[in-house]
């Protein structure tokens, strides 16, 4: 298969929300978005994108002819890519019922570890989900990064434990997740965070803290001062808050602020291997890509998500030699062009 072919076949199972779409730009189901929804116009989910292709790269072939090597090293692992599938929650709900949390998670978790990536897995409402997610992980011998949703601090506690046993190498929690609804109406309520209480829950992890979903300098340095060993610069998909900026938008100034502190990952629009090697050239070491693995696993299980895998592994090597860049590392802010 390749993707074009994966996408038709999802077109056909995915249900109504989402299109599966050639390119996933939110333009087709802007505020009906899959999930929660983006909150007022869908504006921030389109501008996601947008802002991302307006950005462009300075191509120079002046250099040496060698392959490009697009590893990744984090937090003692090995990548293959400096690509993750981000995570989604309540699939069987929101893209049809061919799959559920659970055998979603089986699917892409594994499928991830073969393709020599890593998936971020999701969280919910249902306690079941987290127990299935990191068994998935446990099964793929760890290589999965389980997201703690912004629970009340006795839950976490209950989810931390999980999270321990799928002996992962890292665990995230995304705090922008805090706009739920479901969330906001638990008793006692969830939701934000301060630095205290984050703090608090890096120490419960005991493992590389990832805090996904923020959006500012002042954000970031927070998350630092918490312990975080990383951030997403992560607008929630822009599902979360009508009229955000763009990740596009505030990736640079986080990353000069934090730069060389903690890792610095990002997502939200990003679509091709060009993408990412514009957000590693604005000093991202690495990317989440959330939405295009759903269509992905519902068009192709396994096989879908590795052939979105090497599309966007294959974009990102070319992008790389035609730029001349060797390594990750060779990637810098004079390769691109912003607007």
């Amino acid at each position: 298969m390749n993707y074009q072919e994966v996408l038709k076949e999802a077109r056909n199972c995915i249900g109504e929300s989402c299109k599966a779409c050639p390119v996933c730009n939110g333009a087709a189901c802007k505020n009906r978005m899959p999930g929660p929804g983006a909150k007022g116009t869908g504006d921030t989910a389109m501008r996601n994108y947008q802002k991302w292709q307006e950005i462009r790269v300075n191509m120079d072939t002046l250099c040496e002819n060698k392959e490009p090597d697009t590893t990744l090293e984090l937090f003692g692992k090995s990548f293959r890519y400096p690509v993750f599938a981000g995570p989604v929650g309540a699939v069987n709900l929101h893209y049809g019922d061919k799959y559920n949390d659970f055998t979603y998670n089986n699917v892409l978790v594994e499928a991830c570890e073969a393709a020599g990536v890593a998936a971020f897995t999701g969280d919910g409402s249902d306690a079941r989900v987290m127990v299935a997610a990191c068994e998935a992980i446990q099964k793929a011998g760890g290589c999965g990064i389980p997201t703690v949703k912004p629970w009340n601090l006795d839950v976490i506690r209950e989810k931390m434990e999980l999270v321990k046993q799928s002996g992962t190498f890292a665990v995230a929690m995304d705090v922008d997740a805090a706009g739920l609804p479901f969330l906001k109406n638990m008793t006692p309520p969830a939701g934000s965070k301060t630095v205290e209480e984050l703090r608090e829950i890096a120490e419960i992890a005991g493992l590389p803290f990832i805090v996904k979903g923020v959006m500012t300098v002042r954000g970031a340095r927070k998350a630092l001062e918490a312990g975080a060993a990383a951030i997403v610069v992560s607008n929630h998909g822009g599902r979360v808050l009508d009229l955000c900026p763009a990740t596009a938008e505030v990736l640079e100034e986080i990353a000069d602020a934090v730069k060389g502190q903690m890792k610095i990952l990002v997502d939200g629009g990003i679509r091709s291997g060009v993408d990412v090697f514009k957000a590693l050239a604005m000093g991202a070491d690495a990317v989440l890509v959330c939405r295009p693995f759903v269509p992905a696993v519902y068009g192709g299980g396994a096989e879908g998500v590795r052939v979105l895998v090497e599309k966007l592994g294959e974009e990102l090597r070319d992008t790389m030699a035609m730029c001349g860049a060797v390594r990750l590392s060779d990637i810098s802010g004079d390769m691109i062009r912003r607007p």
